[in-house]
């Protein structure tokens, strides 16, 4: 009787040895606290210059090459979403004759990545993958930190390992995609926003997935079969 590949998947995966999702966490918790970030002090629009520095990532992960490879990627994403909202903001009149200036600070605070190639040859035994962020917002003369919203973002070993990586490469985009929700949101209003923990789109986007990939399989061995 054949057994489709996702059931041997599933088999391995229950008999392996649960393992952590890093050595050396550098916070102590893998995922947002809360589902709903609280709103900022004030809404954004309070400022009139905005400013984002470089994503930045510490001990234990700083140097580690599948570490700065997520980081990189990253990068590449939130550039293609905050900037041009932030230049946006930016070319509009300063409310007062002494602007204020937004500082805006993203930092990965725990990630675990998967290369291509580990994922291509381990697939699902390379385990799952998760990025959680902040983004501090404060005044950039003061200090005076306005709000710290936490982005988390996950994706399963399963549909990562029958995806060929693509829904870890989906969880990085998800979670600046969060970002930039978050600072749309909170211009005009200080609303604050989801976090992202308990999301289910990674879920059903793996599933997804997972399922066109075994029905195309299974499509593929009947063909075989039947020439």
């Amino acid at each position: 009787m054949r057994i489709s590949r996702i059931a041997l998947l599933m088999m391995a995966l229950a008999v392996q040895p649960v393992q952590s999702w890093a050595e050396g966490e550098a916070v102590d918790y893998v995922e947002a606290k809360a589902v709903t970030n609280p709103p900022p002090k004030a809404a954004l629009n309070t400022f009139d210059r905005f400013e984002i520095a470089p994503i930045a990532m510490g001990a234990p992960y700083a140097g580690e090459e599948v570490n700065e490879d997520a980081k990189q990627r990253l990068q590449v994403n939130l550039d293609e979403r905050v900037p041009p909202l932030l230049a946006e903001w930016n070319a509009k009149q300063p409310q007062s004759s002494t602007p204020k200036t937004l500082k805006i600070e993203p930092s990965i605070r725990h990630v675990k990545f998967i290369s291509g190639k580990k994922r291509f040859w381990a697939g699902a035994f390379a385990g799952g993958t998760a990025v959680l962020m902040t983004v501090k917002l404060s005044d950039a003369a003061t200090g005076d930190v306005i709000a710290e919203p936490e982005f988390y973002q996950h994706a399963n070993a399963v549909g990562a390992a029958f995806s060929y990586g693509a829904t870890d490469k989906a969880m990085l985009v998800r979670t600046t995609d969060l970002i930039g929700d978050y600072l749309k949101a909170n211009y005009t209003a200080a609303v604050g926003g989801p976090t992202g923990k308990g999301d289910k789109a990674a879920e059903k986007d793996d599933a997804k997935k997972s399922k066109r990939k075994d029905q195309a399989e299974s499509k593929e061995s009947a063909d075989q079969q039947s020439t």
